[in-house]
């Protein structure tokens, strides 16, 4: 059996003394020690100027987009070929969401597509890096500044990537990593990062993850009762008595990552290049299976482009429509679970009732329904397990190559 493990990294001994020392410290378990040195290594691994931790991958996109600045009427484009988490906040923001295609060698938004879709009311980009491998940053970069907008990257599958010599969270304006229990490293089952190298971005961000608002004041000195200051034993005045607001961007919400979490995340950060050649060694055996069928398509990593391999995923171009069911029946029926990520945004119903529909993205509906297979890749799976893998891959696509010439015949 070789199951799609529910944990994406390795946990050990390191692992389990580096929490036990933060629970035993008697330090603060919020907003200390651990989670400045956690940030600070990240933001030196990535090599970006801040590295703001958070509770979840999600409310590290919730709070990167409202470092975005949307208004009413705006549209930004996103891609559909994401976990929903990466456009979920949009649904209750009063802006227009623009689904663009993707690139067919890649499942990353195609450049072209997205600048297709720009209008004068589009101000930002949301895009995933999927599987690990990086999107055409360049040009989508290259794009956006011609028509001066931010783009976001949801880095969630990229940690341990490369493109061009640098790293995912320093390509576009705002990179948003998850430390989920299913990605390249964990801190506890949860958690998330937000990058950035604007220092107000980043003093915004730890404003709103710390229960704070993020507003705008005005020099206003205000009697309350009759008090024009507040006592050294009052809690939580903040400027009460000398700012008065003029706009509230974001109410601020309670996201701190906790101490054990960012413990933890220290030592997975030690053991980062290592987890990440155990799931390029797998990829690279499933790649020799998969260069003996013609019509068995990798996912390729550009010239210049390292991907992480947090999902393995391939293509069956076959004029069958019905063979990559078949496959994906008979690998799962032969032991090797079976999960196919992710189902084209666009396509779930809320985002249906917000106007969207079959057709609109006609490149990821193709593959998605028709051609698109993952496999487990996980740095967890033994020896043992990736033979197996291996050995019921090579049997499936045999006799589906044998069932392609039938019908080639008939």
């Amino acid at each position: 059996m070789v199951p799609y493990p529910s944990r994406g990294t390795v946990l050990g001994d390191t692992e389990l003394g580096a929490v036990s020392e933060a629970l035993r410290s008697e330090l603060t378990l919020s907003a200390g020690g651990y989670r400045e040195a956690f940030e600070r290594r990240f933001a030196e691994m990535v090599g970006c100027r801040h590295a703001v931790s958070v509770t979840s991958g999600t409310v590290a996109v919730q709070l990167g987009i409202a470092l975005l600045g949307l208004r009413p009427g705006d549209e930004v484009i996103a891609t559909p070929q994401t976990y929903k988490a990466t456009v979920q906040p949009l649904l209750d923001a009063p802006v227009t969401v623009r689904f663009c295609d993707v690139d067919p060698h890649t499942l990353n938004a195609d450049p072209a597509s997205v600048e297709a879709l720009i209008t004068d009311r589009t101000r930002a980009i949301l895009l995933v890096h999927y599987g690990g491998l990086v999107a055409d940053m360049n040009e989508i970069m290259r794009i956006a500044r011609r028509h001066d907008l931010l783009v976001l990257e949801d880095c969630a599958h990229a940690l341990g990537s490369v493109y061009h010599g640098r790293r995912p969270g320093t390509l576009a304006d705002i990179g948003c990593f998850s430390f989920h229990s299913s990605k390249n490293i964990t801190t506890l089952g949860e958690g998330g990062m937000v990058t950035v190298d604007r220092d107000d971005w980043a003093e915004r961000l730890d404003l709103m993850r710390s229960n704070e608002s993020d507003s705008v004041y005005a020099d206003a000195p205000r009697l309350i009762g009759d008090r024009r200051t507040a006592s050294a034993w009052m809690l939580h005045p903040g400027n009460a008595f000398t700012h008065d607001c003029v706009e509230i961007r974001h109410p601020g919400t309670n996201a701190t990552l906790c101490e054990p979490g960012a413990a933890m995340g220290l030592a997975q950060l030690d053991r980062l290049d290592s987890l990440i050649a155990r799931r390029r060694a797998i990829a690279a055996k499933i790649n020799a299976v998969l260069d003996r069928y013609s019509f068995a398509r990798p996912i390729q990593e550009p010239p210049g482009v390292v991907s992480a391999y947090h999902l393995y995923t391939f293509l069956l171009e076959t004029e069958d429509d019905q063979a990559r069911d078949a496959v994906v029946d008979s690998l799962d029926q032969r032991g090797v679970e079976m999960r196919l990520r992710y189902f084209p945004l666009h396509l779930l119903p809320e985002w249906r009732a917000r106007g969207h529909e079959l057709g609109e993205c006609p490149v990821v509906e193709r593959l998605w329904f028709e051609r698109q297979i993952n496999l487990p890749c996980q740095p967890s799976l033994s020896d043992a397990q990736v033979s197996h893998l291996l050995d019921v891959l090579d049997r499936t696509l045999a006799e589906a190559e044998n069932g392609i010439r039938a019908l080639a015949r008939t």
